[in-house]
């Protein structure tokens, strides 16, 4: 099975760029989208309708934003999931920020996590956020499950995970915060799957800015990530970054997992 998980910027938009072709061609078994900026009633047929290289439709989910061209995530999936909800806090299901589905062998999360802004301006929403998801994390784990938590984190966990560590130091996404957060997280069982399989390798990231030639200079940050239970991790195959996939100013991320 593979999970692919894309932070678009704007559904919309990306559509506009390929997205329906390379679903397509790429026939994912779940792909996960986060920063959809829209509704489902203002989306096109083809994106309500996706399909593989088969002709297999996808089902598809939505969380949105009560603010328009704001935020949201969906889920596409081949198979049914047992059910899908929201993390169930208004605070953030107001923003569209996150869905569970619940399959047979795990519960995979889509979460995009707020930038904490300028001079730490929504830090204390953020951190509020990364709370709860771990709770819903470690909640999940208690009662048996396996889990995969994939999206934007807005959070680039250690020195390799950006260009210029140094010059960053204090800015969104790389607050000593946040980075406390993720070394928690990742400290209490969970495991960052591409770290699993990349171990120390430099300049590989999921986002870059729009300005000064970022993404051709490979001037990146890796804040797209799938995280899993421990235990979940012997059925995880391989976990890579496509870089080369264009379309937004991240790209799209995914794991191989073995469900027999």
């Amino acid at each position: 099975m593979r999970i692919i998980s894309w932070n678009v910027n704007g559904i919309r938009a990306v559509e506009k760029r390929g997205f329906v072709q390379w679903v397509q061609e790429e026939s994912p078994d779940i792909l996960c989208l986060q920063e959809t900026k829209a509704r489902p009633e203002q989306l096109s047929q083809d994106l309500m309708r996706l399909t593989d290289q088969k002709g297999q439709e996808y089902v598809s989910y939505w969380s949105s934003a009560k603010k328009p061209g704001y935020s949201g995530v969906a889920i596409y999936s081949k198979d049914e999931p047992l059910d899908v909800k929201p993390l169930g806090i208004p605070e953030f299901d107001d923003e569209g920020r996150v869905l569970q589905a619940n399959f047979k062998g795990f519960v995979l999360i889509s979460a995009y996590f707020p930038n904490s802004q300028e001079g730490g301006a929504r830090l204390g929403y953020k951190l509020a956020f990364c709370q709860s998801i771990r709770e819903l994390c470690d909640t999940l784990v208690k009662a048996g499950r396996h889990l995969v938590l994939c999206g934007d984190y807005n959070i680039a966990h250690t020195p390799i995970d950006l260009a210029r560590p140094k010059e960053n130091e204090g800015n969104p996404g790389y607050m000593p915060e946040e980075r406390a957060w993720m070394d928690a997280f990742i400290g209490a069982g969970y495991v960052d799957t591409f770290r699993a399989f990349h171990q120390g390798e430099s300049g590989r990231y999921s986002w870059w800015s729009y300005r000064g030639g970022a993404r051709e200079r490979n001037v990146g940050w890796r804040i797209d990530y799938h995280c899993v239970d421990q235990s979940f991790m012997p059925w995880i195959q391989n976990a890579a970054i496509r870089a080369e996939v264009q379309g937004s100013d991240h790209c799209p991320v995914q794991i191989d997992l073995d469900v027999a």
